[in-house]
């Protein structure tokens, strides 16, 4: 492969990819989404094109163009865009066979397109797989005898909202649940519980049961330290191998930092 379709979104995410990709000496074609996707970074790409969310016709014909096989998703689409889609045909016709429309359904259709147009979507932890969380303490300080006490209690507690597509993660102290990660997402769902703990609460991520890593791959990055920090959350527990840390060393320095115990969890 020495072209890479990049399906980029919103944040540092699809900055990473773009870079670790060109360093193996990838040309970047760029399918960039009006409102979601930042200019400075579409015009870093080798080349790139601008559409809207819903417009999967234009994207196919776009990577076929240009000889895309290989292509990633990257980065965060505004939840709320994705009720407020303007579909061309090819979309209308997707999304007519989906029975339950929600990011996975959608994303998972999309992906099905694309491979029936020889475009085989990639694991979106690609050209990134060193940024996977390990094993144990990854950042901080080591943790208190009660974030176990809260580890046991509530790592089920967030396997099971994630097996019923709920979310992904939830906030508790001293063994009670403070917030359940939902439609508002992880960042909400942190600052509801840590206003709500009141300092020392536990945050726990996870993924789900059959986590699609083609577009759906938990992340963490510093501005989720920074947000736990500033809701008073003291831990933040994420699945090992199965987690992106964005900018591990930024993270790791946060974590020193505001006295953040970052952990990870082998399922």
């Amino acid at each position: 492969m020495s072209t890479l379709g990049l399906i980029a979104g919103k944040g540092i995410y699809p900055r990473l990819v773009l870079d670790a990709a060109r360093r193996k000496g990838l040309t970047i074609v760029m399918a960039a989404f009006e409102g979601e996707t930042s200019v400075e970074l579409a015009e870093s790409a080798d080349y790139h094109q601008w559409m809207r969310l819903g417009q999967l016709g234009v994207l196919i014909d776009y990577f076929k163009k240009q000889n895309v096989t290989q292509a990633m998703m990257a980065g965060q689409i505004t939840p709320s865009r994705l009720f407020d889609l303007r579909p061309d045909f090819r979309t209308l016709m997707i999304l007519a066979t989906l029975k339950k429309r929600n990011a996975e359904t959608l994303f998972g259709a999309v992906a099905d397109e694309l491979q029936k147009n020889g475009i085989v979507l990639l694991p979106a932890t690609t050209h990134l797989e060193d940024s996977l969380a390990g094993v144990g303490l990854l950042a901080g300080p080591k943790p208190s005898r009660s974030f176990f006490s809260d580890l046991e209690i509530g790592w089920p507690v967030a396997k099971a909202i994630s097996a019923l597509d709920i979310g992904q993660c939830i906030v508790l102290k001293k063994g009670t649940i403070l917030a359940v990660e939902g439609y508002d997402g992880t960042n909400a769902t942190i600052r509801r519980g840590g206003e709500l703990g009141k300092g020392a609460a536990v945050l726990i991520k996870v993924s789900k049961p059959r986590q699609d890593m083609r577009f759906d791959v938990p992340v963490i990055g510093p501005d989720t330290l920074k947000i736990c920090a500033e809701s008073g959350v003291s831990a933040l527990v994420v699945e090992s191998k199965k987690t992106l840390l964005l900018l591990p060393d930024e993270i790791r320095q946060l974590a020193q930092q505001f006295n953040l115990t970052l952990w990870g969890k082998d399922n």
